[in-house]
């Protein structure tokens, strides 16, 4: 596989294995060469990982290695999974998702409960929402928003890509917006984690 890529295929390449968030385009663009043309390298790479172990998948607004699709039953025999995140956590994180940006307290408006520090944290050390500024209303308080490991941890290139919120069926039983389902590829890092590593729940 070596002869057929080019040096602009191979630095993109090491970039994306190294990188711990999607390498988007603005990313590449500043680390190839200056007549390289991002989008053809990214393609032709994308296209020498088909059939291998790990393919090339677009989330969160840029490039990422993700273990193949049809290899994730074989490998749940022997990697553990991140737990996923509690009800009450979820629940929050999908508030957050479709009406960023949103205040803590709109957030419990809309849930019709309080929303504890300890799940703004947990949301917060998995990286999957941010502080995006604050209202302007008495007290300023903290806007929060969803980041892109948000897109990367539900498989989304952006916001857009998110179900309609009347496609959603809400089960008052569970969470509105659920984790990747079972058969979701694994993040390469997720592969290569030593056994029994996994997210905080």
């Amino acid at each position: 596989m070596t002869d057929e890529f080019t040096p602009a295929m191979r630095l993109a390449e090491a970039a994306i294995f190294a990188a711990t968030q999607p390498v988007t385009a603005r990313m590449l663009a500043n680390l190839l060469p200056e007549d390289a043309d991002v989008d053809a390298v990214m393609a032709a790479l994308t296209r020498a990982y088909e059939a291998r172990g790990v393919n090339i998948v677009t989330v969160g607004g840029g490039w990422q290695f993700r273990t193949a699709p049809d290899l994730a039953p074989a490998l749940r025999k022997v990697v553990e999974l991140p737990r996923r995140l509690p009800r009450v956590a979820m629940e929050s994180l999908a508030i957050i998702a479709y009406h960023q940006p949103v205040t803590r307290t709109e957030i419990e408006e809309i849930r019709g409960a309080a929303l504890s520090q300890n799940t703004l944290d947990l949301l917060l050390e998995n990286g999957l929402v941010t502080p995006k500024g604050r209202k302007e209303t008495p007290g300023r308080p903290t806007l929060w928003g969803t980041t892109p490991a948000f897109l990367a941890q539900f498989g989304l290139n952006d916001l857009r890509e998110l179900p309609k919120r009347e496609e959603l069926l809400i089960d008052p039983t569970g969470p509105v917006l659920s984790a990747p389902p079972q058969d979701a590829e694994l993040p390469i890092e997720a592969a290569l984690a030593p056994e029994g590593e996994g997210e905080p729940e």
